[in-house]
Formats: C-alpha cells, structure tokens, sequence
C-alpha cells in the first residue's frame, strides 16, 4: 500500500471517530436536560429546584432553558349570522306579516299554544289562518280566514289586527277574551261577509261600523256587554243572520223590525222594553225560531202571532207580556215549544192552542191563567203543559188566593180585545175575518 493510500485510510478513520464522539455527547446532553426538565415538573425535593422556572431569583449555577409560558387564548364569540330572509308565497301576505306579529306581541294569555305556530313566512300553515284566491286576483294568495273559535286567546283589542287585513272574508273569534270596542276602520273590508265575536268581553256601544259594509250577511255579537241602543237600521240591512242576545242593550224594538230581510235573529236576554210591534210576526213568517227570552216586553200580544207559521221554537218568557193568548196561536202548526212563563197573562190557556199536533213543551207557568180546558188538561198529564204556579182553582201547585186577588184588583186593559179570538189560518169554530169594530157588550 502506498503511503498515499495509508494517509488516505487515516484520516478517514479519524474522521468518523470525531463524529462518534460527538454525537455520543451531543445525545447525553439532550438526556441530561430531559431528565433536569422531568425533575423541575414532577415536585423535586432541592430547594433550588423546585422554584423551577417560575422563579426569576433562582440560585441554580446555570441559566435554565424553560419553555415560554402558555397564553390563554379567549374564545371569540361567533360572529353573528347573516339576518333571515322572510320569503313570502305572495306580496299580499308580506303586508299582513307585521300586522299578525304585532297582533301576537298584546296577547296576555295562549293557554293552548296557539301562537308558537305563527312563526315564519308561511302564514298559510299558521293555526287559525285560512288562505285563498282573492275575487280581484285569483292567481294571489291571501289571508282569506280566520277562525280562532275556542282558542281562549286573551287580548285587550282587536284594533290594529282585524282592520289590517284588507282580504279578510269570515273573521270569527268566539268564546276567546277579546277586549275593547270594534274599529270603525272594520267598515272598509270590502270582502268581509262573516263576523263572529261572540262570547268575548267588548263592551261600548253598538259596533256601528258594520252599517256601512253592504256585503255583510252574518254578524254575531252575542254574550258580550255592549250597551245602549241597537241601530234601527241594522234590522233592514241584508242579513241573513243577526244574534245580538245576552247584552246590555235597551230600547223599545222599532217599528222597522216588520221590514227585516233577517232569516236567523236573537234578541234574548237584553232589556228591550215596550211593546211587540204588529209588524215583527210577518217579518218572522219564515223564521224557524223566535227568541225573546229575558227581555223586558210589555204590553198585549198581537193577533199577528199566529202567522210565524213555519216556527218550531217561540220563546218570550221572563217579560212583563199581559192580556190574553190570541186564538191565532193555533195557526202555527209546526210549533214544538212554546214559552211564556214568567210573564203577566191571564184569562183560560185556548183550547185550540193544545190541539197544535206537534207540541212537546208548552211552559205557561208563573202567570195568572184562571181556567184550562179539557184537552190542556191531557197535555198537563202528559207533561208537555206546565201551568204551576197561576190562579186556576182546582190544580195543584198554584198561587195562593191572596196573590190573584191582588193582580185582578188592578184590570189590564188590551186594546182590539175582539181580535183575541181571530184565527186567520181557518174558518171553524171561530171568525175568518176581524170586524171592522169592536162588539158591542
């Protein structure tokens, strides 16, 4: 080998000596500063150590290498989502969005949850609203309907809600807690037909704003506390249904009332007062049912009853109603129940009346009837008549003699008394016709 090839060989071997070495020593190194690290971390008993890295007066021979303390970092809150967009099936149902929200922020009380469903731009599927095709544009979509019947809502008003809603067509809100009086703004709906309030908690006069809308055709206003006069123009409007029974609501029925185009009506439970005008029973001709109940009529009933030929219910108890029952009662062949207890009458029960195929309640109790006839005393047994409490002397459960006698010491005086025994419906036993005058005594 030559002595360049020797040198060559050296110097190699040298070479990687020197790398062992030093890498020998660079990996103790790592293992000493490992091992001081584990010892500062895991609670040493020196002194000196355990001030560890936290202490910058440390009395250690060296400078230690710690690691740089952690920064909590805080977490940011999320940055708010971009705003909802309210996407609506129609224009029309855009508007009335903030209306029905307004309308849901004064509701006081929803015990059954109604309005967790208004939520969202569908307000078709919201509980209670209807839509359907406008008249003016039937490719639009509208809040057509409402019916909130028996949801127990509690609001102070309607205003604000109900004349907002320009395509409204039924509206009816019984038996919730609706407050207030009705806006006059109501009288601009143009395709409202339908208006049901019944059984709420308005109160004030009349809601005469529903004068002026020509298409109303059914308006319930019952069990509420309206007061006051009831308009007589009302009864000649084009209704076919008026309830506006169990009010507070006083005044003499008009003479108009013969003029009504009304199919259905209640008068019930209010203080009408005065007496039946002659005119109402042919305006009544085609009525089903006849409800007077509660009221605080006076005076003699008119002959003219008898031509309520189609009613089946005829209910004028609790008035202060006198005189004589006209024969004419006879006429009104489909009647099933008739009452006029708890008034002033008096005189004997017809008999024609108690022939009337039909009946099953006839309530003529607490008056001063004085005599019944053969074929009411069958009814009596059959428990379709009620004559309790009058002044007929050979029944039981009657007044005492003391009571008649003091309601006959003060006569009662009704006027046309030879029109009692008209009965226009037929010819036998009785008159046809009624005399141009009164007979003579």
């Amino acid at each position: 080998m030559s002595t360049i090839s020797k040198i060559v060989v050296v110097s190699s071997l040298y070479i990687l000596l020197v790398c062992f070495i030093l890498h020998t020593t660079a990996q103790d190194s790592r293992r000493e500063a490992l091992e001081f690290t584990i010892d500062i971390g895991s609670g040493s008993k020196d002194s000196d150590l355990s001030k560890g890295c936290n202490d910058e007066h440390h009395t250690l021979p060296f400078e230690l290498s710690c690691p740089l303390p952690r920064t909590h970092i805080a977490t940011l809150p999320a940055l708010p989502s971009k705003r909802e967009v309210l996407v609506f099936a129609d224009q029309r149902l855009a508007v009335v969005y903030p209306v029905i929200q307004k309308f849901k922020s004064i509701i006081t009380s929803d015990p059954l949850g109604i309005t967790k469903t208004w939520l969202g731009s569908d307000i078709c599927s919201y509980k209670g609203f209807y839509c359907d095709n406008p008249p003016d544009n039937k490719s639009a979509v509208v809040v057509a309907s409402i019916d909130f019947n028996g949801f127990q809502l509690s609001a102070p008003t309607l205003d604000g809600f109900l004349d907002q809603l320009p395509d409204i067509a039924l509206f009816h809100a019984n038996s919730n807690n609706f407050a207030g009086t009705l806006s006059p703004n109501i009288a601009k709906l143009r395709y409202l037909y339908e208006l049901d309030i019944s059984n709420n908690q308005f109160s004030g006069p009349f809601p005469t704003a529903v004068l002026g809308m020509s298409g109303l055709i059914f308006l319930d206003i019952r069990f509420n506390f309206f007061t006051g006069s009831v308009p007589a123009q009302i009864f000649t409007q084009n209704l076919d249904a008026l309830f506006i029974n169990n009010n507070n609501f006083m005044m003499q029925l008009p003479e108009n009332i013969g003029n009504t185009h009304v199919l259905f009506l209640t008068l019930a439970n209010n203080k009408f007062n005065g007496p039946l005008p002659r005119s109402i029973f042919e305006a009544f001709s085609s009525l089903a049912e006849v409800i007077l109940l509660n009221d605080q009529l006076t005076g003699c009933i008119p002959y003219e009853i008898g031509m309520l030929k189609d009613a089946v219910v005829f209910d004028a108890g609790n008035n202060q109603l006198t005189g004589h029952l006209p024969f004419s009662l006879a006429c009104m062949e489909n009647l099933e129940q008739l009452n006029f207890a708890g008034n002033l009458l008096f005189g004997m029960v017809p008999e024609v009346l108690c022939e009337l195929g039909k009946l099953v309640n006839l309530s003529l109790s607490d008056n001063y009837f004085i005599y019944v006839g053969p074929l009411c005393r069958i009814l009596i047994e059959r428990g379709v008549l009620d004559v309790r409490n009058n002044c007929i002397p050979d029944l039981p459960f009657q007044r005492s003699v003391m009571d008649c006698a003091n309601f006959f010491a003060h006569p009662r005086i009704c006027p046309r008394m030879w029109s009692y025994t008209y009965i226009p419906c037929y010819n036998f036993p009785y008159s046809s016709s009624i005399p141009e005058m009164a007979p003579s005594p």
